[in-house]
């Protein structure tokens, strides 16, 4: 079964998708980063995206299902994908949902649930490498990144007000889609107020004992 993983920004799920995926082999998706892996391709697809990207315009939500259809189809083997963020809103959700039945897969949403004044905390404080785009928490004391050795930088939005903008993004957008997998008993919440091994070791006893892997 494949997992929609859902959080405020802060909320460390992109780091416990990536987790999941090493400790259990699921495959991931990540809008931004198939956005990056289509920039340097020449598929009919890639150059659509390219063009899109190069006008300033968005990407539109039509585009985003045929990536996610896409990835789907690209992959090498029938283990199951990690969507990190994945539908980010209603409509999204609608056409996320024909897709997976299109394609006969069903999913679980998990939500990873922090207060706000926590990710505030979290993301004025966070790194990120310049090279791989890896994120370091503020308790990372290293000034290099363990994975590439690229220098951590503080990322030019990781500020009040930015972050503001995006939280409000995402109830305004994104929490109508979790409450409506809520009613229809397809999300599990998960605390996400430890540290972030712990929330991680406690994502795989759940994944483990509701039996999604």
């Amino acid at each position: 079964m494949d997992i929609a993983l859902f959080g405020i920004q802060g909320s460390g799920k992109g780091t416990i998708a990536r987790a999941v995926c090493t400790k259990y082999g699921f495959h991931y998706f990540e809008t931004g980063g198939e956005l990056r892996k289509l920039a340097s391709q020449d598929t009919p697809l890639a150059k659509k995206v390219k063009a899109v990207m190069e006008s300033g315009s968005l990407v539109s939500n039509e585009i985003v299902m045929e990536i996610i259809e896409d990835f789907m189809e690209s992959l090498p083997d029938d283990k199951p994908i990690v969507f990190d963020g994945i539908p980010r809103k209603p409509v999204q959700a609608t056409t996320f949902d024909a897709l997976m039945e299109k394609k006969d897969r069903d999913f679980m949403g998990i939500l990873v649930e922090v207060p706000e004044d926590m990710a505030m905390e979290r993301l004025t404080k966070r790194r990120v490498c310049s090279k791989c785009k890896s994120v370091y928490p503020a308790d990372y004391k290293e000034e290099a990144c363990e994975k590439c050795g690229g220098e951590l930088v503080t990322r030019s939005d990781d500020n009040p007000e930015s972050i503001k903008t995006r939280f409000h993004a995402y109830f305004d957008e994104t929490y109508p889609v979790i409450e409506k997998y809520k009613s229809e008993n397809k999300l599990i919440t998960i605390d996400g107020t430890p540290d972030i091994e712990t929330v991680r070791d406690n994502v795989f006893t759940l994944l483990e004992e509701k039996e999604l892997v």
